[in-house]
């Protein structure tokens, strides 16, 4: 059985939120940590604040912008691997102001969320068949759990609004995330996919790493009250990192935090509701190859 320490781990967005806190959490349990970022001056910024909390943490970075889909399979290449034990799909974007489109006419947040991890994994695929039991974890939110995804415009086209094309996108990850590991089965792979979610993890509530995040005296006093049933980004972070290392983590499982999905330690979910329905998942794989033009498996 690989330790963590002889791990490596790709984390998506592991300059900043949740993927920080991942990332850093990773590299104290001794597992070489990978940063993918569109910001090479964010993610050595990171490191930096790892290095300080975790003396001898073994980090590199990645150039990843997950928007640029064509980009993606260089951004793998440039890895310079021969296998890597798990990816952590957590990168992710929730915009203000009117609806945007990528290059390729994707709207942006769904093309950062979901799609680009789509087609992420299909070129890490390769990697993570090499090690040893290599995993898939995939971040996705408490609010994707009640989102209503219209597969005839999945993008927002006619509705968009930030915060519900977010939940959109977030679903979508996770009944991906979900498919995938049904996918994997069926073909005999030795890679799990593993479903998580952080909770409600906010700013307010999670501590310092400067110069990634500074949190103020009076943030920390005005989210006291909020303290009861929600979490930081430190402690939301805990899930995928049990995705992650927890040996007793199967393919197909949802690891959220105990506490009503919210606060506390990460724990087995079960899954329900949309997330359990698997005609669904089948027709959002579908409709991502067909927006990507690639598949996975």
């Amino acid at each position: 059985m690989t330790t963590a320490a002889e791990k490596t781990v790709l984390v998506t967005g592991g300059n900043a939120g949740i993927g920080y806190f991942v990332a850093e959490q990773l590299a104290g349990a001794g597992a070489s940590v990978v940063l993918g970022s569109r910001s090479d001056a964010k993610a050595e910024a990171a490191m930096g604040a790892i290095r300080s909390r975790v003396p001898g943490a073994r980090l590199r970075r990645v150039r990843m912008d997950l928007a640029d889909l064509a980009s993606i399979k260089s951004s793998v290449d440039a890895l310079e691997l021969d296998s890597l034990d798990a990816v952590v799909c957590n990168a992710g974007a929730l915009l203000d102001g009117p609806r945007r489109q990528t290059a390729d006419g994707h709207e942006l947040t769904f093309a950062t969320n979901h799609l680009g991890h789509f087609v992420l994994v299909r070129w890490l695929l390769p990697l993570l068949a090499a090690a040893p039991a290599g995993r898939v974890v995939t971040t996705g939110s408490f609010v994707g759990k009640s989102a209503q995804l219209d597969l005839a415009d999945p993008q927002s086209a006619r509705d968009y609004e930030p915060k519900r094309a977010y939940a959109r996108s977030k679903l979508a990850q996770m009944l991906f995330g979900f498919e995938l590991d049904r996918r994997l089965r069926a073909g005999g792979s030795t890679v799990a996919s593993v479903v998580n979610h952080p909770g409600g993890a906010l700013d307010s509530l999670t501590p310092s790493r400067p110069p990634v995040h500074v949190r103020t005296a009076g943030q920390r006093a005005r989210s006291l009250p909020a303290g009861l049933v929600l979490q930081g980004k430190e402690a939301g972070a805990r899930p995928a990192v049990r995705a992650v290392l927890d040996p007793a983590v199967t393919g197909g499982q949802l690891i959220g935090p105990r506490m009503f999905g919210l606060r506390g330690r990460p724990r087995i979910e079960p899954v329900r509701g949309q997330l359990a329905d698997t005609t669904l998942a089948a027709q959002v794989w579908a409709a991502s190859v067909d927006l990507t033009g690639v598949e996975p498996v």
